[in-house]
């Protein structure tokens, strides 16, 4: 007798050893890993990998394992892949003994999700890294753990390694999870690629290893938020137009990346994006968010002229090389007005970036069969990129980068891309747009879950949302109400834009005011019953404070405190006493290993009092610490948020700046 959905999910690892799963090729695949480990580290893989597993399995499973470890470059457990559909099925479908639990569970499945996850059968989000588990192993036993929990236990996950259901409280958080959590002595790439090879760490990214991701949707509109941003302060473009007759020339199809053709055409930009990877390229046009593919780079320039001189919002996608496109556009006299780059390069030596030259199968097998000749010629690439960049950027294109580490990759690599005192020739797009014009001010990315799984439901959700930032536009100082207005027009247009890609999920930027009072209100319409079901708040680690990141979320922090990461680990711990579902620490995410520490988080609200209680206490301290470091920085648009913060919350007693006339200073100087 088959076994149901929910008794697959509580049972575990199985009691029979399943038979071995052949590759599925429906799906796309990581790319096999670098062989690092020496012979003895290979046998202690094996050793961290069978101990999941009863002994008289042991005989049957090494080899294969080990097979897997010499061919992938990790040991995935294919095998052990659930039978059963991976996607975010409605809460009361998960087997539990409390709600957090299933929502948990909800949420791990959207983000393995084959309509959501990048390479979902090696258990890879986004990122070409950012994993959920190392294993699947793992997968099984969380879930299994969470169908049993109470509301007395707390799961313990680290780097993906369910630990186990330890004794807490109701008020405790239901899980807590860390990701690649390694000593700093021990946190270069090599040390990251030998663990992870061993089964003891991972690269968790940022929403994947903390259950948070929503889809592309996320990005889209933070791309969109950037673009319309980047145009009123690089073209002049009127806050109330949209970017018609706007080139926007960028890279990446895959994972996020795929999300920037749909924030073009949303923006009202034409858009010119290249890909190496033919599947993700093709993924994204059969989709719908792709306007157009092309392999003809001929066309692709072809169309970009009539669509820019029409006004047409489009994207034209290019199955080919960003570096051989960027050439093209120079030598035939072209010049973008907005210039940015999203491949994947927190990522650049396993398969993040496709060297120009080859293709996108040439490259994975350069990868895996010769590492040093390909990152070579990763390098090569990269100075190409960079110079063809600065030619057009000579001709008068805007450029930023995404954080994604193009910039930093680029200048390891003896890239043209340092100005005369030894900084980046272009901003990241927090240091120059986000940053001074979202983040100081508390905006950034909130998002929602609806457990029901009910199209309604989320349709309710975005009416209540919408009337509250009508209120909130309305009442708010002229330094804000843009934001405000961008964000209104995102989430009433949302619905015809179809945005939704796995669980029924919204995003949009607000701040500490606007994310504590649309919370309250989808907790009043559970306990009303205008919506059927829990709703799990969230938000991208990309955020006012979630993250300490140099080269993205904390680039305009100019006081020398860029480098340290006391307020993501802050807003970790605060968040898990303040009423947290769960909460998530990583090393790692967006623009690399070892670049960044992010701390994150999600909360099941169900209508309840108790609910009503960590909104209020939760919600502003987690925007409002990032905007205290942010005020501490000195950033004028911060210490006016936090300022006003205080006045309206008497609780509320931040240390402030003192300003000091940076004349003095330079006098000392001068002086001596």
């Amino acid at each position: 007798m088959e076994m149901s959905f929910s008794g697959n999910v509580s049972g575990g690892i199985p009691s029979v050893l399943p038979d071995p799963k052949p590759i599925d090729d429906s799906v796309p695949h990581a790319p096999a890993r670098p062989q690092i480990l020496s012979v003895s580290e290979k046998k202690l893989a094996l050793l961290n990998a069978l101990r999941y597993f009863p002994k008289a399995w042991h005989a049957e499973l090494a080899p294969e394992f080990l097979i897997e470890l010499e061919e992938l470059g990790h040991i995935y457990m294919h095998r052990f892949r659930p039978d059963y559909d991976m996607y975010a099925r409605p809460i009361n479908e998960y087997p539990h003994k409390c709600q957090s639990a299933a929502s948990i569970m909800l949420m791990i499945q959207n983000n393995l999700d084959p309509e959501v996850a990048q390479f979902p059968h090696e258990l890879v989000t986004y990122g070409g890294n950012g994993t959920v588990f190392q294993n699947w192993a793992q997968y099984l036993i969380t879930m299994s753990l969470l169908s049993k929990m109470t509301e007395n236990q707390t799961l313990v996950i680290n780097s993906g390694h369910p630990l186990g259901l330890f004794p807490s409280s109701p008020d405790a958080p239901r899980a807590v999870i860390s990701n690649g959590m390694v000593i700093p002595n021990h946190s270069s790439q090599n040390d990251y690629e030998r663990m992870n090879a061993l089964g003891v760490t991972q690269f968790g990214q940022m929403t994947a290893g903390s259950y948070m991701y929503i889809g592309p949707q996320g990005i889209v509109h933070g791309t969109t938020i950037t673009l319309l941003n980047a145009a009123r302060k690089y073209l002049d473009v009127d806050p109330g137009s949209d970017l018609s007759g706007i080139l926007f020339i960028t890279s990446g199809l895959g994972g996020m990346s795929g999300a920037q053709a749909k924030a073009a055409v949303i923006a009202g930009a034409v858009c010119i994006i290249a890909e190496t990877d033919p599947f993700a390229a093709k993924k994204r046009h059969e989709q719908g968010w792709l306007s157009e593919l092309h392999e003809d780079i001929d066309m692709v320039i072809l169309r970009s002229k009539e669509a820019r001189e029409s006004g047409e919002a489009v994207s034209i996608g290019f199955i080919g090389n960003i570096v051989d496109l960027l050439e093209a556009l120079v030598q035939n006299g072209i010049t973008p007005d907005l210039g940015s780059d999203q491949t994947s390069l927190h990522n650049p030596w396993l398969g993040g970036y496709t060297p120009v030259g080859y293709s996108f199968e040439e490259s994975k097998s350069l990868l895996s069969d010769d590492p040093e000749v390909f990152k070579r010629a990763v390098k090569l690439s990269l100075k190409r990129h960079a110079s063809a960049v600065n030619t057009l950027c000579d001709k008068g294109m805007k450029f930023w980068d995404y954080g994604n580490a193009f910039l930093l990759e680029a200048s390891r690599s003896g890239a043209d891309i340092l100005d005369n005192e030894g900084n980046f020739r272009y901003p990241s797009y927090v240091e120059d747009i986000m940053g001074p014009m979202c983040f100081d001010y508390g905006f950034g990315p909130f998002r929602w879950v609806c457990t029901s799984g009910k199209q309604e439901d989320l349709d309710r959700t975005d009416k209540i949302a919408a009337s509250i930032l009508i209120e909130l536009h309305n009442n708010s100082p002229d330094r804000i109400k843009q934001q405000y207005s961008d964000n209104l027009r995102w989430i009433k247009e949302a619905p015809s834009n179809n945005l939704v890609v796995g669980s029924k999920a919204r995003i949009l930027y607000a701040d500490s005011i606007g994310r504590k009072m649309i919370a309250m209100a989808f907790n009043d319409a559970i306990r009303n019953g205008t919506i059927s079901a829990p709703i799990v708040l969230g938000r991208d680690h990309h955020d006012v404070s979630g993250t300490d990141s140099p080269y993205r979320e904390t680039a305009n922090i100019k006081d020398g405190s860029m480098f340290t990461a006391d307020m993501a680990i802050q807003n970790f711990v605060g968040d898990s006493f303040r009423g947290a579902t769960w909460v998530s620490l990583h090393n790692g995410g967006g623009v690399g290993w070892g670049e960044v520490i992010n701390g994150g988080f999600g909360m099941m609200i169900d209508g309840t009092d108790s609910s009503r209680k960590s909104i209020e206490s939760m919600i502003p301290w987690d925007v409002e610490n990032g905007v205290a470091r942010r005020s501490w920085a000195r950033n004028d648009e911060a210490i006016w948020t936090i300022r006003r913060a205080m006045k309206g919350n008497t609780d509320l007693d931040v240390t402030l700046p003192s300003l000091v006339d940076e004349g003095l200073i330079q006098s000392l100087f001068e002086s001596r």
